[in-house]
């Protein structure tokens, strides 16, 4: 099994916890990492998480996001074709570094995709593609069965 995680989702066990959905989140995050480095499903990684993370200003955000990169199996480099799936996505609205998410995913044939964001969650669902996106909460639920 594969599985991409897309930035927002990688970060949520560093987000303020005072809502009770972050505090889940985080904790099925650190879980599903977990299960990663039991081989319990390949980590994705791609040129589009580290061209984000570096983006991050906050070092801490920064060092946490590649430590938790560097233990992926498969890294996905951009080429032409993810760039015009990507394009073809943001012109059903998904915005561009989202759509490079997606189409990363897509072209690393995850079986996987998982967000916090919820606008990109619904849009992705809707999406007629081999990988399936979810949240944390869904993904700790289809691993854990």
């Amino acid at each position: 099994m594969k599985i991409y995680f897309d930035t927002c989702s990688l970060q949520r066990p560093l987000d303020d916890k005072n809502q009770v959905r972050i505090a889940l989140e985080a904790e099925a995050i650190l879980g599903l990492i977990m299960l990663s480095e039991m081989d319990r499903f390949e980590l994705i990684s791609s040129e589009t998480l580290l061209f984000e993370v570096q983006k991050t200003p906050n070092v801490h955000r920064k060092r946490y996001i590649l430590n938790v990169l560097n233990k992926g199996q498969l890294f996905i480099q951009l080429n032409d074709d993810i760039k015009k799936r990507a394009n073809a996505l943001n012109k059903i609205g998904i915005k561009s570094v989202e759509a490079l998410h997606v189409a990363c995913a897509e072209a690393a044939g995850a079986d996987y995709f998982c967000t916090c964001d919820d606008k990109l969650l619904k849009k992705a669902k809707a999406l007629n593609s081999h990988t399936t996106a979810v949240s944390p909460l869904e993904l700790i639920e289809k691993i854990e069965t």
